[in-house]
């Protein structure tokens, strides 16, 4: 029992020893080494740039959204316009069409008064024509012939043929009534005045009226409408002897033979 109770003793003495004798240990937090500082300023300095590079991010993001509104706003003003003046286009085209339209009208209003005049004209000249019409018997010629105050006579110069420049608008109205009556058929009588041979004046005669279809022809007259005579000296239109009686002879005369 003493025994056990020694032991007891001795084991709280050391305990107390042990716990007397060891010192109080105090945890200090050791400073942080070079290394690491240089690391933690470059992930400071990493982390500074990558909040800049966002910022400049987001400001230039925000910039390129007003400039995407600022572009949406001005196409569609741009936009808008271009439809109103589509809009004053179409409505100017129209207008145009409009008037065009009413153009067209007053044009065939006139067109129709004018044909409306020129069927009025024709008929006065067929009227005309047919009125100014007096039929003559005329050896050598075979049949009917009618001879007309429209169909004017062409005068020569003294043993000439050519067509003189006073009368070239005598045979334009002569060819331009031909035209009006495709059926009529003429007889073109070259007549000379008493001087000469009956010979010399029947050739000359014939030169006349030669004279006087060519021309016909050169202003649209088919040739087959178109025939010639040539009575020289014998059916003076004045029987006088003197230049106004023979300036009136020499002639190509016109008579109708076929209507």
């Amino acid at each position: 029992m003493v025994k056990k109770v020694l032991v007891l003793m001795t084991i709280i003495i050391s305990f107390a020893l042990i716990i007397s004798g060891c010192p109080k240990k105090t945890v200090v937090k050791e400073a942080p080494s070079t290394k690491e500082s240089e690391e933690l300023a470059l992930e400071r300095e990493r982390i500074r740039k990558l909040e800049a590079e966002r910022a400049a991010k987001e400001r230039a993001l925000k910039e390129l959204e007003e400039k995407r509104a600022q572009a949406l706003k001005e196409l569609e003003a741009e936009r808008a316009a271009k439809e109103r003046a589509l809009k004053e286009l179409e409505e100017k085209r129209a207008q145009a069409l409009k008037e065009l339209e009413a153009e067209r009208e007053r044009a065939r209003k006139i067109e129709a008064e004018r044909q409306k005049a020129l069927s009025e004209k024709e008929e006065a000249l067929k009227k005309e024509f047919e009125k100014s019409l007096v039929a003559k018997k005329t050896p050598g010629i075979e049949g009917e012939v009618f001879e007309s105050s429209m169909l004017k006579d062409i005068h020569f110069e003294f043993d000439k043929y050519e067509i003189r420049p006073e009368d070239v608008e005598i045979l334009k109205e002569t060819a331009s009534l031909l035209k009006k009556f495709p059926n009529v058929k003429i007889q073109i009588e070259g007549h000379c005045d008493e001087r000469g041979t009956n010979e010399y004046n029947l050739a000359l005669g014939e030169r006349r009226a030669n004279s006087a279809k060519n021309y016909l022809v050169s202003l649209g007259i088919s040739p087959e409408r178109l025939s010639t005579i040539s009575y020289g000296e014998e059916r003076p239109v004045d029987p006088g002897h003197n230049e106004e009686a023979w300036a009136k002879n020499r002639r190509a005369h016109f008579v109708i033979i076929s209507k």
